[in-house]
């Protein structure tokens, strides 16, 4: 699942210019700063999750992001035709990977985690 995650957050950051086009483009007030939180959850956090490393309580947070970025990036009942069809399936792709980060909060992570070290 960390894959989704950190290979977005790695295209954001490599064309961060297009990531704080695209923030401002969703009406964020301050579309720099959202764009380096989105690279930081992605990347960082996803990267942080995929080793093992204080696993639970960034899965909670970055459920959280998700959640966020599914109401923010992906507001398919404001859109009409093909705009509504492809951001209703990403928005419930968002919740759907809420899911497993939320059975990843509650089952903590695998026996070759930092965590279990």
């Amino acid at each position: 699942m960390m894959v989704l995650f950190v290979l977005f957050g790695w295209q954001k950051m490599t064309g961060f210019d297009g990531t704080v086009s695209y923030m401002a483009s969703v009406g964020s007030h301050a579309p720099g700063l959202a764009a380096l939180v989105a690279v930081l959850m992605e990347l960082a956090v996803g990267l942080l999750i995929a080793i093992g490393f204080y696993t639970r309580p960034l899965a909670l947070l970055l459920g959280l992001y998700t959640v966020g970025a599914a109401f923010i990036g992906h507001h398919y009942w404001t859109m009409t035709g093909m705009e509504h069809y492809v951001n209703m399936i990403n928005f419930y792709k968002n919740i759907s990977i809420v899911g497993g980060l939320l059975l990843l909060a509650v089952s903590g992570p695998g026996r070759l985690s930092f965590d279990k070290r």
